[in-house]
C-alpha cells in the first residue's frame, strides 16, 4: 500500500473541504457535500460557507432554511447541524442509535427514572402533533404530566429520541450566540436503510478522506463500524497512514501534490474539518488543541495558516481580533490581515 504522509492529508483534506479554493457551488450543494455543517451556534455555519464559497450571501442560506431545504437539528455526534432536508429525512435514522445513547447518559437518567423512553417519545409526539411548539412549551407541557421531574430535560430528551427541526428564525443569520427561544416541529424521516449507512461512509471520505475507522467512528459518533467497513472494502482504496495505521479512501479520490500552497483561511466556531477525524494532527498540533478546546462543549474560531491551525480569532465590539500561538512573519501576517478585512463586512451584516 502507499504510505502517505501527514502533509499529503493535510493538502487532501484542505482539497475536499474547499479550503484549498474556494468552490462555485451554491450553499445547498456544499452542505450536501460536507454532508453537515456544526450549528450549535447558527451564526457559525454562515461563515463556514462564507470561507469555502466564492460569492456567498447570507440570504443564500437564510433562503434555504426558510424554505425547508436546509434544517437545523441534533445530527452527527449528537450536536447540533445544519443538513439539506433530504440528506435528514435519509441519514438521521442511521445516526439515531447515536442520540439514543447520548439520550440514555447518566445525565438524563438522574431526570427520568423510572419513566419509559417510548411513553416519553410518545408524550411529546402527542404535543407536536398540532404542529411547531416552543421548546420552553413543550419542557412546560411535560412538566405538567411529570411534575417531580425537570420538564427541560425531558424536552432535551425527546429532541435526542425524536426527529425535531428547529424554526427558521433560530437557526438563521443573528445575533451571536446560542438562541434560547427555539421553535421545534416534529420532521419526517425515511425507513432506515442498511445502503444508507455506507452512503454515509462514503460521502464521509468525500469530504474528510482518506481516513481510518476510528475517524470515521469519531465523525459521526457511530461505533463497530470495522465490519461494515471491511465488507466495502473491495470498492474502496487503502493506503498507509504516518503512523502506520490503515487508511481508507474512494477509488477516484484525487490526492494533491503536498507542496500545493494553502491561502490564509478563517474557520468558524465548532468546524467539522477541525473535528472530523479522532486524529486530527493532519490540521492542528496536539500542543494547540488545549487553545482551541479551552473547554469540553467549546471550540473556538481559529485561522489556517500553510493549512495547519495556527491561531485563534474573535469577533467582539464590531473587530475581528486574531490571538497567534506563535510569532507570525511579516509575509502571514498580512495575509491574515487580508482575509480579515474581507471577513468583517460579513460578519457586521444586520
Amino acid at each position: 500500500m502507499t504510505a502517505l504522509s501527514r502533509r499529503v492529508l493535510n493538502r487532501a483534506l484542505l482539497q475536499r473541504q474547499f479550503l484549498l479554493e474556494r468552490a462555485d457551488l451554491t450553499a445547498l450543494e456544499m452542505i450536501g457535500h460536507l454532508v453537515a455543517m456544526q450549528a450549535q451556534e447558527p451564526n457559525w455555519p454562515y461563515v463556514g460557507l462564507w470561507t469555502r464559497i466564492r460569492t456567498f450571501a447570507h440570504a443564500d442560506l437564510t433562503t434555504l432554511l426558510a424554505q425547508g431545504q436546509v434544517v437545523r437539528s441534533g445530527f452527527l455526534r449528537s450536536t447540533m447541524h445544519l443538513a439539506a432536508a433530504d440528506d435528514f429525512r435519509r441519514l438521521r435514522p442511521v445516526l439515531q442509535p447515536v442520540l439514543n445513547r447520548t439520550a440514555g447518559s447518566a445525565y438524563f437518567r438522574r431526570n427520568n427514572a423510572g419513566l419509559d423512553p417510548e411513553t416519553l417519545v410518545a408524550q411529546g409526539d402527542a404535543l407536536l402533533r398540532t404542529g411547531p411548539l416552543p421548546r420552553k412549551d413543550l419542557a412546560r407541557h411535560l412538566a405538567s404530566l411529570h411534575p417531580d421531574r425537570d420538564g427541560r430535560i425531558l424536552a432535551g430528551e425527546i429532541e435526542l429520541r425524536t426527529p425535531l427541526i428547529h424554526d427558521p428564525a433560530t437557526a438563521s443569520w443573528g445575533g451571536w450566540g446560542t438562541r434560547s427561544s427555539v421553535t421545534v416541529s416534529a420532521a419526517p424521516i425515511d425507513a432506515s436503510h442498511p445502503a444508507a449507512l455506507r452512503d454515509l461512509i462514503r460521502r464521509y471520505l468525500a469530504a474528510f478522506g482518506p481516513a481510518t475507522v476510528a475517524d470515521v467512528q469519531a465523525w459521526c459518533g457511530l461505533t463497530r463500524l470495522d465490519q461494515i467497513i471491511s465488507e466495502m472494502g473491495a470498492g474502496l482504496r487503502h493506503y498507509t497512514g504516518p503512523d502506520g495505521q490503515r487508511l481508507l479512501d474512494l477509488p477516484d479520490a484525487p490526492l494533491p501534490d503536498p507542496d500545493t500552497p494553502a491561502p490564509v483561511r478563517l474557520l468558524p466556531a465548532y468546524d467539522n474539518a477541525l473535528l472530523g477525524h479522532a486524529d486530527r494532527s493532519r490540521i492542528i498540533a496536539d500542543a494547540d488543541r488545549k487553545h482551541v478546546t479551552p473547554g469540553q462543549a467549546r471550540v473556538l474560531p481559529t485561522v489556517l495558516i500553510d493549512g495547519y491551525v495556527h491561531g485563534t480569532w474573535s469577533f467582539t465590539a464590531g473587530k475581528v481580533r486574531l490571538t497567534p500561538f506563535r510569532p507570525l512573519s511579516p509575509a502571514q501576517q498580512e495575509a491574515v490581515d487580508h482575509e480579515i478585512s474581507r471577513l468583517l463586512p460579513f460578519v457586521t451584516h444586520r
